[in-house]
């Protein structure tokens, strides 16, 4: 890993916010808007951290997953939600031009701008998840997402994980759990864009029950997290 790294810090599900022209759209469901399809919990306030821990570049959206999901290619079953994929196709297409397209523009062109510049890029995409989901409990405190094959990102979120069991070692810190960090998403489309050796793509998933503990807990956890990333980050450097 170079000094010449670029660190990129996005959350694309980091509200529940619904613009009021769609408003309509989601008359019945209020309630779905304050759970976790609505948005990621914690997930925003950690990236706006990284980034500034890192001096990153950030990208992040506040508009609900429930509007387009950010994290989906355009295809998707679950690109729309329940909520407007029966909206008119004009309807539809609009919300894609807006709040879609920009977001997954904006990071396409921020990596593209370093790698011209001849630094890697270190994409970090902040995520969070529910503790438990149809009657299962969610088995992890953090998962590391990657793809397996990259080396820089297997390198990176091992290393990551190891400071993690150092910093704070009752947490539990699972790899590709729990999701495969392969599925699609917007690390998956980038890995397709750009090159291994100058795109390391990693999505980061926190269990949302420490955001719901609050407190000194949080922050702390949040500190863990960071720090843990920071010296992984500097041995990374010093094994290249």
């Amino acid at each position: 890993m170079a000094k010449t790294d670029h660190f990129l810090i996005t959350c694309e599900h980091g509200g529940n916010r619904i613009p009021p022209r769609y408003c309509h759209l989601f008359a019945g469901c209020e309630e779905l808007l304050q759970t976790h399809r609505g948005y990621d919990a914690g997930a925003l306030v950690l990236a706006r951290e990284l980034a500034k821990a890192l001096t990153g570049t950030l990208f992040v959206s506040t508009t609900s997953r429930l509007l387009i999901d950010l994290n989906r290619s355009i295809g998707h079953p679950r690109l729309y939600s329940e909520a407007t994929r029966d909206a008119p196709v004009m309807v539809r297409s609009e919300i894609l031009e807006k709040y879609y397209l920009p977001h997954r523009s904006k990071v396409e062109a921020d990596i593209a701008k370093a790698v011209a510049r001849g630094r890697r890029v270190i994409h970090v995409a902040s995520h969070s998840f529910t503790p438990e989901i149809e009657g299962t409990v969610r088995n992890a405190d953090i998962g590391l997402l990657y793809d397996p094959a990259r080396f820089g990102e297997l390198e990176l979120c091992c290393r990551w994980q190891a400071q993690l069991k150092v910093l704070a070692p009752h947490l539990k810190v699972r790899r590709n759990y729990p999701y495969a960090g392969k599925s699609d998403g917007l690390t998956a489309y980038l890995r397709r864009r750009f090159p291994a050796e100058l795109y390391v793509g990693i999505e980061l998933e926190i269990n949302q029950r420490h955001v719901f503990n609050g407190g000194r807990h949080w922050h702390a956890f949040r500190g863990w997290v960071i720090e843990a990333l920071r010296q992984a980050i500097a041995d990374c450097q010093g094994h290249s």
